[in-house]
């Protein structure tokens, strides 16, 4: 069983790949060549399913931060006798610079440790276990390292030192001196053909520089936000950077699989795909953050992965892989105990199967977000999305399984009825792009439908807001959507009475939201950070900035020391939960400071006398 902290972890990322490393110096997950990848290094979710640790022998006082403007992992230790310097990074492409950062990258993990002053005795621990532990390779030294064999791939870890090898795992101990350095390459292979590859120090150093360099000159690329919390928001940005496919321009909504929604429950799901419900927050998120290109490539990569003939009955799919895989078939991994005995540990989501109709809505949001009205639009492109309004229009009034994704019997969601809306909305305004104004009366017919039944059947008066589901008392955070995406007016009565329903109701003690209560919600599940931000959004535009603030800085205060934030905190503990670093989380951070910025310089009312 793993019991570290989820909120332990760090991130590294090349753009195709990533790593979570501890802060002890422990890489214990990682998945290479691809973020859907079987992973090398999983301690995340089972002890002994792989890790690579470099700390000193004995206590040590420890601090890490990234260096600036990058995502590249400096953790300091400081010991009785001295102090080193360990260095992490995913390789980018040599001078790999901008908007290409992460279409080169090499697939190398780089570890480098310099003693700063005085003298410090560092053990060094390789476990690989790949394709998530179930392999446990041979280890053979070679010229300058080690070779891992068994499975599909070979690894080959360019190494300094002398290691003493017991089965699938070397160690190796080593006493470092001021301006000491012992810098490691980690490379992955396929197994049949491939040539062997050796990093000696000097080529590591020169690759940690070309990767702060391609991190920095990304971000002086993306400093478009001016505002309250820059510097977080700035981040935010690198973190979607880091999420990104770069293949492909796929987001992914976290690294990680199976981490839970509560410690010790079964809601542990696979988060390296990409779902079509983040697609317009994302590009939201994207544009605040000056991301224009990432922002087109993502659409681009939504348009063509779910470009498919709709109608007979064909639901557009509400998730992908990050290379367009529709196939995202779930299984379990019977040999990992799972992150705090929260089994069972999955591959795959099964979601990829469901109904959920709030998708026609995100994805044409996203098209009006990205496509200039007066621009051209291939065939099969617009072809696709006037099938999509065509959709909505014809399936608004049939129930799905909604944005959380409930397994359980399909319902009348508020929020799927309000992304149809959307969809029909945002494709009126799209019509001459689609060449559709003939369509245009129904769709204005079918969104006026839509308006009343909401506003019929989803308001409750008695809770004075409106609910999860039709003609139901129940709350649910995704409500806040209402003004959030010009449904209703933030100054109607309706949509503040909700979004002060919801601050009362749904949320715990320490000022957390959570997503929704009642069945098919277990009591131990935790606040939902994106909901959170959410509220500090929606706050801000019903004129209530003050309040948005705190909310804000209760969200943010979930990050973990270097700034990143996981999907739920427990509401009981404050504890990182779900699946980490969450997309969705940082673009609700995104989006939420610059509806709070916008509400700060709207001219205060004029004074009655």
């Amino acid at each position: 069983m793993s019991a570290r902290p989820i909120g332990d972890h760090a991130l590294l990322s090349d753009c195709c790949s990533a790593a979570l490393v501890t802060s002890d110096g422990s890489v214990d997950w990682m998945c290479l060549p691809r973020f859907d990848s079987p992973a090398i290094f999983a301690r995340l979710l089972d002890e002994d399913a792989g890790h690579w640790s470099i700390r000193p022998v004995g206590p040590a006082d420890i601090s890490r931060r990234y260096v600036e403007e990058t995502l590249v992992l400096e953790t300091i230790f400081r010991t009785t006798g001295g102090t080193v310097v360990l260095r992490d990074a995913l390789a980018l492409g040599r001078r790999e610079r901008g908007h290409a950062l992460g279409t080169a990258s090499p697939g190398i993990l780089l570890r480098q440790i310099t003693c700063t002053e005085g003298s410090v005795p560092v053990e060094i621990t390789y476990a690989p276990r790949p394709e998530f532990g179930l392999v446990h390779p041979l280890l053979s030294p070679v010229r300058g390292g080690l070779a891992a064999y068994g499975g599909a791939h070979i690894l080959r870890l360019s190494s300094p030192v002398d290691w003493t090898v017991s089965g699938s795992t070397a160690h190796a101990q080593i006493t470092l001196r001021a301006s000491d350095r012992l810098a490691f390459a980690l490379h992955v292979t396929p197994a049949w053909g491939s040539k062997p590859v050796r990093c000696r120090a000097w080529h590591v150093r020169r690759r940690l520089s070309d990767t702060i360099d391609g991190w920095r000159s990304w971000s002086r690329l993306h400093r478009g936000y001016v505002g309250p919390w820059q510097n977080e928001v700035g981040h935010s940005g690198r973190v979607l950077r880091a999420l990104t496919f770069a293949p492909t321009g796929a987001v992914i909504a976290a690294v990680t699989t199976s981490l839970p929604e509560q410690a010790g429950g079964t809601r542990n799901w696979d988060y390296r795909y990409t779902w079509v419900r983040d697609a317009s927050f994302t590009l939201q998120a994207l544009a605040t953050a000056a991301c224009e290109k990432e922002k087109d490539k993502f659409f681009g990569f939504l348009a063509r992965a779910a470009a498919t003939q709709l109608g007979r009955g064909v639901d557009l799919q509400i998730m992908y892989g990050i290379g367009g895989e529709r196939d995202l078939s779930e299984r379990t991994l019977p040999h990992l105990t799972g992150w705090r005995d929260s089994a069972p540990v999955r591959t795959g989501n099964d979601a990829w199967r469901q109904r959920q109709l709030d998708v026609y809505g995100e994805l044409l949001d996203a098209a009006h977000q990205t496509l200039p009205p007066d621009g051209h639009l291939d065939p099969p492109t617009r072809a696709f999305l006037l099938q999509a309004a065509e959709t909505a229009a014809r399936r608004w009034t049939e129930p799905d399984q909604g944005i959380w994704e409930r397994r359980g019997p399909s319902r009348h969601f508020l929020h799927s009825k309000l992304m149809c809306w959307v969809a029909l909305d945002r494709a009126i305004a799209l019509a001459p792009l689609l060449q559709a104004g003939e369509r245009v009366p129904l769709w204005r017919r079918e969104r006026d439908q839509i308006r009343q039944a909401i506003e019929r059947r989803g308001w409750n008066p008695r809770l004075g807001a409106f609910t999860q589901t039709f003609d139901s008392d129940d709350l649910d955070a995704s409500s806040l959507m209402l003004p959030i995406v010009g449904f209703l007016p933030p100054q109607d009565p309706r949509v503040q009475s909700t979004v002060l329903a919801i601050a009362t109701h749904l949320t715990d003690h320490h000022g957390l939201v959570r997503r929704y209560l009642g069945d098919e919600i277990d009591e131990g599940e935790g606040a939902f950070l994106l909901c959170t931000f959410w509220l500090a959004h929606a706050l801000a535009l019903i004129g209530h900035p003050t309040q948005a603030r705190q909310v804000f800085d209760t969200a943010l205060a979930q990050a973990n020391d270097v700034g990143l934030l996981a999907e739920e905190a427990d509401s009981t503990t404050g504890e990182a939960l779900g699946n980490f670093p969450q997309a969705f989380s940082h673009i609700g951070l995104i989006n939420a400071a610059r509806a709070i910025r916008d509400a700060e310089q709207q001219p205060a009312p004029p004074t009655k006398h």
